[in-house]
């Protein structure tokens, strides 16, 4: 039989509910302060390691590695606990090549926490087409590099075709039928964002496929064509190829009818050139989304620019998850998640980061030059809640109670949402 001593201690350290609710109210604060005491000794210990010999690693290191990631690897004392994978780089995974060009993606296969986005990278040379095709989730893109003409079709048959540039964005619905094309003087590269984390670029309903796959005589049935012609078409998947220079934009407006034929959306936005929606000394950001874009009703994001030692103030998303893209620079950002866990990491160019709903979290520019980076939400509306006016906006009182900060201490909290700072 258990002494009570073995009896009291074994409620303390596995409590049942019943037993829970027998403790006394000595028994439960000597829990809580064991707790708190535990904890206390926990990150003073870690904040003591990482200034002695106990972080030091005699044995082999991946030295570059360590280099571009040094918080994920060695975080920082205010860390704790296990959050959901933040990081991925589209340098870990193969590129698909094909004459006129390459593919890579990055879905919830290779980012598993990330389920509400997938990313593609893509490049297609000058002349080279990714084949005339159309997917099951929208299609959000951002040209990193040259220029390419995009074509997409409404259901109802009008046409739109537009020219698109680096800075510049183009939504593609789902189920409206689209091709990309490179244009001199040496194509293009371009960001692909799905609001859809299992999408793949592989799943994609392509024009060459089809044909290949229907009965000749229907085809020449539907299209009132011989079978000759189509006998010529391809009998394997086209996806990304060689093709000549396109006429010029107004030429092929012209070709296909004209105005008559003219879709009445607009499909492309030019995203680096509009005026930065908010700016400071620490940088900019530029948002779109449904309220400037109205046919982006899936995707919404914001461009962001930090000058070195800037931040993206603490904030967070209500109603969506953030996936990230980083284009230059590098960066470093802390979330933190319920309960009692937080994770610090680090981005270069080409590395994508995630954060869930509700995590609130910022992203400060730890390099020498700007760090630019894309902030994508499966959302129709880019919104985030900014710490610093949420302390701003409740009762000096509150503040005080909560964070020990009087009120004129409260009144230089920026009362504005600044984005950067």
């Amino acid at each position: 039989m258990m002494s009570d001593h073995t009896k009291e201690r074994s409620m303390m350290e596995h409590p049942s509910r019943r037993s829970f609710l027998g403790m006394s109210s000595v028994a439960l604060a000597t829990a809580a302060l064991v707790g708190l005491t535990a904890n206390a000794q926990e990150k003073a210990s870690t904040q003591k390691a990482e200034h002695d010999h106990s972080s030091s690693d005699p044995g082999q290191e991946n030295k570059p590695l360590l280099a571009e990631n040094p918080n994920s690897n060695n975080p920082p004392p205010t860390d704790h606990g296990d959050v959901v994978p933040l990081w991925y780089s589209f340098d870990l995974v193969k590129k698909r090549v094909e004459e006129g060009g390459w593919t890579h993606e990055v879905t919830q296969r290779e980012l598993p926490s990330s389920k509400d986005i997938a990313g593609v990278n893509m490049r297609l040379t000058a002349g080279s087409y990714r084949e005339m095709h159309w997917h099951t989730a929208d299609e959000w893109a951002y040209v990193l590099y040259g220029n390419a003409r995009v074509t997409v079709m409404n259901p109802d048959g009008t046409m739109f075709i537009g020219d698109v540039s680096e800075g510049d964005l183009w939504i593609f619905p789902a189920g409206f039928p689209h091709s990309i094309q490179g244009l001199a003087p040496d194509g293009t590269e371009f960001l692909l964002v799905f609001p859809q984390g299992m999408f793949s670029e592989d799943g994609t309903m392509l024009l060459s496929e089809w044909m290949a796959h229907t009965p000749p005589e229907v085809l020449a049935k539907n299209m009132g064509v011989d079978q000759n012609t189509i006998a010529q078409f391809p009998t394997e998947a086209l996806y990304i190829f060689p093709g000549d220079l396109p006429n010029s934009l107004q030429q092929d407006k012209a070709e296909i009818g004209g105005e008559q034929v003219a879709s009445k959306y607009q499909y492309t936005f030019h995203m680096k050139s509009m005026e930065p929606t908010r700016s400071s000394t620490g940088g900019e950001v530029r948002i779109v989304d449904s309220s400037n874009f109205p046919v982006s009703k899936h995707i919404a994001a914001g461009l962001v620019t930090l000058k070195p030692g800037g931040l993206r103030e603490l904030h967070w998303h209500p109603h969506s998850s953030e996936w990230q893209f980083y284009i230059a620079g590098k960066g470093r950002m802390t979330v933190f998640f319920p309960v009692d866990n937080a994770r610090t990491v680090d981005f270069n160019a080409n590395d994508i980061g995630y954060v869930p709903s509700n995590a609130p979290h910022y992203i400060e520019n730890t390099g020498d030059t700007d760090l630019v980076f894309l902030e994508t939400l499966a959302s129709d509306q880019f919104l985030d809640v900014s710490l610093n006016q949420w302390l701003r906006r409740v009762p000096s009182e509150m503040l005080k109670a909560h964070l020990k900060i009087d009120r004129a201490t409260a009144m230089k909290i920026p009362a504005d949402k600044l984005i950067v700072i």
